[in-house]
């Protein structure tokens, strides 16, 4: 992705934000919207997003399953500056189901918009897909030197001064 492309999404990415606080959704901090099998939603994005997600997010293990979102741990979203624009835009609250819906139509069009500009083409898929389709590096292997136990430190010892001892 090229320095202007991500500049205009990360604006896009903004200018969604600002119309999320406008709407002002109420969040239970459920972590329903992570949860995709179990609520019966599925998070769709589109292949800047995915680029911009798999630069910051935590490392996760592979194959990733339709079910939920591995960067949801103990209720938390692990990748939250990079999250992308459903996790921006979806929230639970029934009243504000009509207002996410025209922000999330704006937003994606924006980035289509971009990608005709840039010539960048359209890839637009579940997140699973994009995630298990991505080469990331392995986590480094455990350190096996260190025992598992804190080290303990060594009394220092001084060697007598000539003429001592």
């Amino acid at each position: 992705m090229t320095d202007e492309v991500r500049r205009e999404v990360l604006e896009v990415y903004a200018g969604a934000d600002r119309a999320v606080a406008a709407a002002g959704p109420r969040c239970d901090a459920s972590g329903r919207c992570c949860r995709f099998k179990e609520y019966g939603h599925t998070l769709f994005i589109s292949h800047f997003e995915a680029e911009l997600l798999l630069e910051a997010a935590p490392p996760y293990e592979q194959p990733v399953s339709a079910d939920g979102c591995p960067f949801q741990v103990h209720g938390l979203c692990t990748a939250r500056e990079s999250r992308p624009l459903g996790c921006r835009i979806y929230f639970c609250d029934p009243a504000y189901q009509e207002a996410g819906n025209r922000i999330t139509e704006e937003a994606l069009a924006a980035l289509k918009r971009i990608a005709d500009a840039h010539d960048a083409g359209w890839h637009y898929a579940p997140l699973h897909v994009f995630l298990n389709a991505a080469v990331r590096p392995a986590p480094p292997p455990p350190d096996t030197m260190t025992p598992a136990e804190s080290r303990v430190p060594l009394p220092v010892v001084s060697s007598p001064r000539r003429g001592e001892g």
